[in-house]
């Protein structure tokens, strides 16, 4: 991965203390149980944002308490949006968001943090973003990144249009009013789902990468949350959707076009196009947003990934309670983190490299 802007020494020896003091903990690591006794951790930690890492949560929040008994996560899984609008106003401790923070928001206060320091988005969670859908007698579903923008922008709005059966030969396809199911809510997810559709479909899908869908028409529904999305999808007819494939329970999921193959997502596909995505240009040193690639043809990756980031303070207003969040981030970081959530919600854990390069980064959060 190009983390280019961890050429600079300060951050080199940070990451390579990290290493260090990770060997010699591992070497003298006591049984978690004993662990637990001795955590000086205590207090409240509540976070709020992107429902797509809602199991990770409830699996790192179940985790990190009993390593720390005194210690009390919260987190509400209100959406992206709103989660990092609630802790720019001070409403939490840190913010879940499957988007990074733009230049506006950079650009503010942060209600939590101290004055003159900003936040940054730390990745600590990648999935797939599944295509869900419930078609009667459609059991496998191909689709390419033009018929999915007309689909969701009302251009195409029955299942038995041509240019859907073009890519599935082998399909009957019922003439039946397409149903298209999006986020009403700001959502991360559906922020990544727009700049996928508006890089592989750029002819079709004119509209900018945005939290809220662009796009009203008959056919659409919204769901508030993935649960609604999920929700809506399988309770609904003819009904097709995007949603975190760590939740789309039952559901078929569609088959992306990528390059000249139909590929499915899976975890480690996903975490292939991360592992070849930059930093997103011109922001701070120790901000670790993403530019995703969207146009990729190699059927080894699945472009349509959503990373998920913890936005925290690089220095908290009040110290103690950044300590607190440093530690619980720290953890959801960690490698016995991420397998985690990988157990819990079949995701792809970071990569050592960006995995490191959050480790350096939470090493200078105070």
């Amino acid at each position: 991965m190009n983390f280019k802007r961890f050429g600079r020494p300060a951050i080199i020896a940070i990451v390579a203390g990290l290493a260090l003091s990770s060997c010699a903990a591992n070497e003298g690591a006591a049984p978690a149980s004993d662990a637990a006794a001795a955590s000086t951790l205590s207090g409240t930690i509540n976070g709020a944002g992107a429902s797509s890492m809602g199991a990770a949560q409830e699996a790192w929040r179940a985790a990190f308490q009993t390593a720390n008994p005194e210690v009390t996560v919260n987190y509400d899984p209100t959406g992206s949006g709103a989660g990092r609008e609630a802790f720019i106003a001070g409403g939490t401790d840190f913010a879940g968001s499957d988007s990074y923070m733009g230049d506006e928001e950079l650009a503010g206060t942060f209600a939590s943090c101290a004055p003159d320091s900003k936040a940054v988005d730390l990745p600590v969670y990648i999935s797939p973003i599944a295509v869900i859908f419930n078609v009667d007698g459609v059991e496998e579903l191909n689709i390419d990144a033009d018929t999915l923008a007309k689909i969701f922008s009302g251009a195409i709005t029955s299942w038995d249009d041509a240019a859907i059966a073009a890519l599935n030969p082998d399909a009957t396809l019922p003439a039946t009013a397409i149903t298209a199911v999006h986020r009403s809510d700001d959502s991360g997810t559906t922020k990544n789902f727009s700049d996928y559709l508006g890089q592989a479909a750029a002819d079709v899908w004119t509209e900018k990468a945005s939290d809220t869908f662009p796009y009203s028409f008959a056919g659409a529904e919204g769901g508030q949350g993935t649960s609604g999305v999920v929700d809506a999808v399988t309770n609904g007819v003819g009904t097709i959707g995007y949603a975190d494939a760590s939740q789309t329970n039952d559901l078929n999921t569609a088959k992306l076009m990528v390059g000249t193959d139909f590929v499915a997502y899976t975890p480690e596909a996903a975490a292939e196009v991360v592992a070849g995505s930059p930093l997103v240009a011109d922001r701070a040193a120790d901000d670790l947003a993403l530019d995703l690639n969207r146009k990729t043809t190699n059927p080894a990756e699945y472009p349509l990934v959503l990373v998920s980031y913890a936005i925290v303070c690089n220095e908290y207003d009040d110290a103690t309670q950044g300590e607190l969040v440093k530690a619980y981030i720290e953890f959801i970081a960690s490698a016995e983190g991420q397998a985690v959530a990988e157990e819990a919600a079949g995701v792809a854990p970071l990569t050592a490299e960006l995995e490191a390069n959050v480790a350096a980064v939470l090493a200078t959060v105070k």
